[in-house]
């Protein structure tokens, strides 16, 4: 039992060292994902470390009080996100119908065939704004009604995983597909009309994740990322940021790019809305992602249910305030982070 309680720790201890490495290799970076499950099993192990605590052995003594710190440091990343943390989004208490929007992101899996589920859970969800991802041309054709309901629309089918399909019922302006980084890696650039004509700028994105089938490497989703943020900081509009990400919440790439761009995270302050992967309880993060102007109050955000995809939908429904950016406060980057910002977009 000694010895299977010092590997368990010292696995644990090494995952967790890992993660600070900011490296773009994904052996270091995967292990941002699993924070929550580290947590979980941290506290675990400091619980059998002090059960079965051996006093004159010096090894219980120094994984104990490593485990310890192990388990404060993954619970001061984390709580944010919980009931404990501080919101960054204010709940809207007013309801100004045309100063309202509703977004439905959804990774619906390009090989996943029940398009029937995901046109289900868009009409019981009735969003604004639709963001269908991973979508190919299969997927186009099986969602092509939508456009009776969205007759606003961006459709971007590819067979890479990589398509996007965006469907709006309020008017879009100034649309552009973008090519930021990789030449088959797509980005939607537009601006939606509000129901009391403003204008909030839209961008919905989809970046490679660091995993070895695919990237190896984190550089292109940060790059990617980044770019997105500087054009959000530059926004003479509101901005909404939506997709799926390929990067948790607690991350600190994606820290940088809330600093980076002054948007904000509702989550935060409310619960994780772990979005992936949806057959694996166990091993689920918050990858689907929507981070807001400070022009915005939150009115609603839920986790959709799922329709076969290894992704949960998620719904977030926004209220335009003008009071807003004097009520709520976004992260600003130090010199540390401009240098990072800097250097990350200069690679590849």
């Amino acid at each position: 039992m000694n010895v299977f309680l010092a590997v368990i720790s010292i696995l644990l201890l090494l995952f967790s060292v890992l993660a600070l490495i900011r490296h773009d290799y994904w052996t270091f970076r995967v292990f941002d994902y699993p924070r929550i499950q580290k947590f979980v099993a941290s506290v675990i192990c400091l619980a059998l470390l002090l059960i079965f605590f051996n006093s004159h052995n010096i090894l219980f003594w120094v994984l104990s009080v490593a485990m310890a710190v192990n388990v404060a440091y993954l619970f001061w990343l984390i709580v944010p996100f919980t009931f404990l943390g501080k919101k960054q989004v204010l709940r809207a208490t007013k309801h100004i119908p045309e100063h309202s929007l509703s977004i439905m992101i959804a990774n619906v899996y390009e090989d996943n065939t029940n398009s029937a589920g995901c046109l289900k859970e868009i009409y019981k969800t009735n969003p604004d704004v639709v963001l269908l991802l991973e979508t190919n041309n299969r997927w186009y054709i099986d969602t092509a009604e939508l456009q009776q309901k969205y007759p606003h629309n961006v459709k971007v089918p590819l067979e890479n995983t990589y398509g996007m399909l965006l469907y709006s019922k309020l008017p879009l302006d100034d649309t552009e597909v973008k090519y930021l980084v990789e030449d088959d890696i797509p980005s939607i650039h537009t601006k939606i009309i509000l129901k009391n004509g403003m204008k909030v700028q839209l961008f919905a994105v989809h970046p490679t994740p660091p995993v070895p089938n695919e990237n190896p490497r984190s550089t292109e989703r940060d790059k990617e990322l980044l770019l997105v943020a500087d054009m959000a900081k530059a926004s003479q509009v509101p901005v909404i940021v939506i997709g799926d990400l390929n990067d948790v919440a607690w991350s600190y790439t994606t820290e940088l790019f809330l600093k980076m761009s002054g948007l904000l995270d509702p989550r935060r302050g409310r619960g994780f809305f772990n979005s992936f992967h949806a057959h694996y309880p166990i091993m689920r993060f918050p990858l689907d992602h929507a981070f807001i102007s400070t022009d915005f109050k939150l009115k609603q955000i839920k986790r959709l249910s799922n329709f076969n995809s290894d992704h949960f939908p998620i719904f977030i429904n926004l209220q335009y305030d003008a009071k807003a950016p004097l009520q709520q406060q976004a992260m600003e980057p130090d010199a540390d982070d401009l240098e990072e910002a800097a250097e990350k977009k200069t690679r590849i």
